[in-house]
């Protein structure tokens, strides 16, 4: 990493990097150990020019993140070099008039938060994207996981996807050469970087649009454990099942570990309480997972990515 970052600090001098970063700062979990050498890009061309300087020359393979919101790292941390470009890579624009009457075209930077890019269409009245309002997290990772809610996923509204791939080089697939199925996409295993997305959106009334979005916001409320850290949903949804009622059948609305609860509220979340370490978390999903499975032979799987 000392190579890497001598290369970074010579090619880009106005590149934050900073060493040893704790990710508990990065991640909506609030937790996780260091990382060797983080970068915070602010623009496509620093991008491209940390990616050409670590693949192509010091042979470090970088790790992308957004705003950290579906991520469980490691309490010794993870020997990574991670390009966090939330704050670099944040446009918002409506493109200009297309051919189809009634429909607009919104293209939105990786970094952009849900909620700016759900507000963004409320008010051209744009309808479509009221269902990713109240999902945290950023327009690159919800793309990646095909993010969804309340019957909506990004896959519906989206048009074209454009990426830096795993050679620094700027490519753009319409949405229907994705991949996207439940929670994932080609860009799940892919070691790229959304750079933006388009969406097409229909017209809409703004006053009713904005009533979908409270009615969402409200249920969200009443429903999810929104006042602790967490991941969001812990799992990912058994076929013919949801994972929230079965761990909720099974008792275990909360069981703790440490500083990690099954929510009360939730028993699809686990939350952080207080002090919950990466190793909580893991042992309470353990445990969580042999009694789901032993008593409905269900077998869960973690929607959350762990980085160690």
């Amino acid at each position: 990493m000392e190579r890497l970052e001598k290369l970074l600090r010579e090619r880009c001098p106005e590149l934050e990097l900073r060493r040893d970063e704790p990710m508990s700062r990065h991640t909506s979990f609030r937790i996780g150990g260091p990382v060797p050498l983080m970068a915070l890009p602010r623009s496509e061309e620093e991008v491209q020019e940390i990616l050409s300087a670590a693949v192509l020359e010091a042979g470090v393979t970088p790790f992308f993140m957004g705003n950290g919101t579906n991520l469980l790292v490691a309490d010794e941390g993870a020997d990574l070099f991670v390009i966090k470009a939330f704050h670099g890579l944040d446009r918002l624009e409506l493109a200009k008039e297309g051919e189809w009457p009634g429909r607009r075209t919104v293209v939105a930077g990786s970094g952009v938060l849900l909620s700016q890019l759900a507000n963004f269409a409320m008010e051209y009245g744009l309808t479509g994207l009221e269902f990713a309002h109240g999902i945290p997290g950023t327009v690159g990772g919800a793309v990646t996981m095909n993010a969804g809610a309340y019957g909506g996923e990004m896959v519906q509204v989206l048009e074209s996807v454009t990426f830096l791939d795993e050679a620094g080089d700027i490519c753009t697939l319409p949405a229907s050469a994705c991949g996207f199925g439940y929670r994932k996409s080609i860009f799940s295993d892919r070691k790229c970087l959304i750079l933006k997305a388009r969406f097409h959106l229909e017209q809409g009334d703004p006053a009713a649009i904005k009533a979908r979005m409270d009615e969402l916001a409200a249920k969200r409320k009443e429903k999810q454990p929104l006042e602790y850290p967490s991941a969001g949903s812990m799992f990912k949804r058994p076929p013919g099942h949801f994972a929230a009622a079965l761990i909720d059948q099974c008792g275990l609305k909360g069981l703790t570990v440490g500083g990690a609860q099954v929510s009360e509220k939730h028993a699809g979340f686990v939350v952080n309480r207080g002090g919950a370490t990466c190793a909580d978390v893991l042992e309470l999903v353990r445990q969580v997972k042999e009694r789901v499975f032993q008593q409905t032979g269900v077998e869960l799987e973690m929607e959350v990515k762990v980085l160690r």
